[in-house]
């Protein structure tokens, strides 16, 4: 059986000079998707919403890929898991939704389900409780149709009436933001500052840093977010150290989560900004044609064999901003292991009573 991947020289030179001792001996990635092909709709979105290249890792990744993953990319560590779908609204998104939570019994792993607006509170609360999920991951996606892409906003995907059931039950969101602005959009903080005030119960976890990919998306977000004292944040998919950096300064390492976005970030790259616009740099040939994705560049062909995992690259650049800040082991714990493990035990109390993790 082929390897699901290759782990080659520079790949484990890395991690074994950079990475081992830094990290952990036990992770909880609190940010990946898992889901199945046959699940996918053959037909493209008749309005695309988002990036296209995360699409050219994986055309699956199913919970045994994933802990393949995990066994290749960090061997000697034991890592955990929280698990949803990635879906578009042609999916069968029931069929998504079934598989992330027979996965969660069968492997014993933390699920939240790929919620639409249009779902009532009763709908939303009965597809939660049969699936024993923790809460649901929204996008912006699946906001209505009508809305121009560029103004989105967090409560067209996630209304109201469903914030207001998962704070009653105490219950998980696994926010993306929308907009051009990205976390420093004034409409975006304001209703963020909004789901702080109005929603004390909800345990709401913004990815990506709210997607502060390059230091023109911060705006002054993070003088904001030291207002705060509940909502927590991942790191996935980003390998900006600058805003890794400023969270830490703004809400501190017990409100900070090491995420992944897996199957993403078996990519090989580097990234950088320019303009403002983040581009990641990708072995010649690799990927395809990639000339018309504003976003990916090919590399020089010597360049190219020096590339390692992406999951790598924001682990360098997370190195880099703890250093900086002088984080200690039991910091560095909570930001991999113990944070998580509060939040997924916390929140399987509330809504089942009973902890998840041991």
């Amino acid at each position: 059986m082929a390897a699901l991947f290759e782990v080659n020289e520079v790949d484990s030179r890395i991690y074994r000079e950079e990475l081992k001792d830094f990290l952990p001996p036990k992770m909880i990635d609190i940010h990946t998707h898992v889901w199945l092909d046959k699940h996918r709709a053959k037909v493209p979105e008749a309005k695309r919403r988002a990036v296209t290249w995360p699409s050219l890792v994986a055309a699956e990744n199913s919970i045994e890929d994933l802990q393949e993953t995990y066994r290749l990319m960090f061997p000697g560590k034991e890592v955990t898991p929280l698990i949803f779908s990635s879906l578009k609204r042609n999916d069968d998104y029931d069929g998504m939704n079934r598989y992330i939570a027979e996965c969660g019994a069968n492997h014993g792993v933390p699920t939240l389900l790929y919620a639409f607006p249009e779902w009532s509170a009763e709908e939303l609360l009965l597809r939660i409780l049969a699936g024993r999920h923790l809460g649901i991951k929204v996008y912006l996606n699946l906001s209505p149709s009508y809305i121009p892409e560029a103004e989105i906003r967090i409560f067209d995907f996630i209304p109201p009436h469903q914030l207001e059931l998962l704070n009653r039950h105490g219950m998980m969101l696994m926010l993306h933001i929308p907009r051009h602005g990205r976390l420093g959009d004034p409409v975006n903080l304001a209703q963020m500052m909004e789901i702080e005030e109005r929603y004390p119960k909800l345990r709401v976890v913004y990815a990506h840093i709210g997607r502060a990919y390059c230091p023109e998306d911060f705006g002054n977000a993070f003088e904001v977010l030291k207002k705060t004292k509940r909502l927590m944040i991942d790191f996935s998919a980003t390998t900006q150290e600058e805003a890794m950096y400023k969270t830490l300064e703004a809400v501190g390492p017990k409100r900070l989560l090491f995420g992944s976005d897996l199957p993403i970030l078996r990519m090989r790259m580097r990234r950088v900004c320019e303009g403002g616009r983040y581009i990641n740099i990708v072995p010649k040939g690799l990927y395809g044609d990639v000339s018309g994705d504003p976003n990916m560049r090919e590399a020089s062909a010597k360049e190219s064999g020096q590339l390692s995992f992406f999951m790598y690259e924001e682990l360098r650049a997370f190195r880099k901003a703890a250093t900086r800040i002088g984080l200690d082991r039991k910091q560095l714990d909570q930001v991999f292991y113990r944070n998580a493990r509060e939040l997924i035990n916390g929140t399987a109390k509330a809504v089942y009573g009973e902890a998840l993790l041991k």
